[in-house]
């Protein structure tokens, strides 16, 4: 293999004054002649060389594409690629890596945007998901938002309305009100400028087209005044931050209620309650009935006590148990018998094992309704629950949300729900 003697050296900058550059590339940039710079910011680079340079630099305005890597391989000498962060971050450093061997490239990289702008914000950063939209469509974006993470760091692109993008997709996804939005401008540089924008009004005007946006789970004080009686939007429920996908999700859970026939009157066990979603929806329907809610998750409890507080609604009793202790260690002749059973994550054994314990007791017009995601468990709850003299039927529940794109729209699917109910 021949040898490389020419290198790349690839400076990452926060600054465009020369002064805050490290003395060991204050002395690289003064004894390179040739040097690229993206053309965003070519007319500041550019000064360093008016500022005494004894030696004649030549300047190439950069657009990270193949006319780069074409001046850089006609280079026989030492060249300077300037870069914005850490060029091995969301930046230049994958292109070239592409198309120069690691032998030709040198890296320098400074403090990225993200580390600058969370510095600036004074939050902890070390479990925050970064997502790159910069010449890139959203669809990782919207996956990020699914997840619902702490802090989510985005980097942007001022020429395919980034912004509009990120604003629509909270919209979309009913997190408006879940998100704190912070536009950070020119982070490092001498027009830095932090902002925390409120989504329901219109963007600003004057926003540069060097910017991120950092988005933190708001703090706000939640208030039961303005939550709908009914399709109460997911946003509202506080999940675990690592699981939040214990959450029914609207959409299977306004079907759940309709399919559970809530009367005024009676008992209703949520079993496998995550968040207690679907429970304290039937309750702010159905007020007078009693809601017991049952769940093995540590730290179940709590979340549904916080729940109840959001909703202005009061469970029964909420179990932090698994339900076969449930059945097993109480004496369910004096314990209070369900009118409705909602029985969800769980196993296919505990399921039929709910159903075993409890048909018997179940009254005729009593339901019981099971969400399912394997199909491999259908036929036999759905045998057991005819075997137990319930009527059943089954449908799959397949719903898609309207996302914003660049040039339009794309309707994003959630994951298909079976829900099987049975009725005496």
């Amino acid at each position: 293999m021949t040898e490389v003697y020419r290198k790349i050296h690839v400076v990452g900058i926060n600054s465009y004054i020369f002064e805050d550059l490290p003395s060991k590339l204050q002395d690289l940039f003064i004894k390179t002649g040739n040097i690229a710079v993206p053309n965003s910011y070519f007319e500041e680079i550019k000064s360093w060389s008016e500022n005494g340079l004894k030696k004649k630099k030549s300047f190439f305005s950069s657009n990270s594409n193949n006319e780069l890597v074409d001046w850089l391989r006609s280079q026989k000498n030492d060249v300077i690629l300037i870069s914005r962060g850490d060029p091995l971050w969301f930046g230049i450093g994958r292109l070239l890596l592409e198309n120069f061997s690691k032998d030709e490239l040198i890296f320098y990289p400074s403090n990225t945007c993200l580390q600058l702008a969370f510095s600036k914000l004074k939050i902890p950063w070390q479990d925050t998901v970064n997502v790159s939209i910069h010449g890139r469509d959203s669809i990782k974006l919207v996956e990020a938002l699914k997840a619902r993470p702490l802090s989510l760091a985005i980097i942007t692109d001022s020429k395919n309305e980034s912004l509009e993008i990120i604003k629509k997709h909270l919209l979309e996804l009913n997190l408006i009100d879940f998100y704190d939005f912070w536009l950070c401008e020119e982070i490092g540089f001498e027009n830095e400028n932090i902002r925390k924008l409120n989504l329901k009004e219109s963007l600003p005007s004057d926003i540069s087209s060097l910017n991120i946006v950092v988005l933190t789970q708001t703090k706000k004080i939640f208030l039961n005044k303005n939550i709908p009686l009914f399709g109460i939007n997911d946003s509202i429920f506080k999940t675990f931050d690592d699981r939040p996908n214990l959450l029914t999700k609207r959409e299977v859970r306004v079907q759940i209620l309709a399919d559970l026939e809530l009367p005024k009157n009676g008992i209703i066990w949520d079993i496998g309650a995550g968040c207690g979603s679907i429970g304290l929806e039937a309750l702010k329907l159905r007020p007078n009935l009693d809601l017991f809610c049952i769940d093995k998750r540590f730290g179940s409890k709590a979340l549904i006590e916080e729940n109840s507080r959001r909703l202005g609604v009061k469970p029964k009793f909420i179990f932090e148990e698994d339900i076969i202790k449930t059945l097993n260690s109480r004496n369910l002749g004096s314990f209070e018998k369900p009118n409705r059973i909602l029985i969800g994550g769980c196993d296919k054994k505990t399921k039929l094992q709910i159903i075993d314990a409890m048909a018997m007791s179940m009254r005729i017009g009593d339901i019981i309704v099971i969400p399912i995601i394997d199909i491999q468990t259908i036929k036999e709850l759905k045998e057991e629950l005819e075997d137990k003299n319930f009527k059943t039927n089954l449908n799959l529940i397949q719903t898609y949300k309207s996302l914003s794109i660049a040039d339009g729209m794309r309707l994003e699917p959630n994951n298909p729900v079976f829900l099987l109910k049975g009725k005496k």
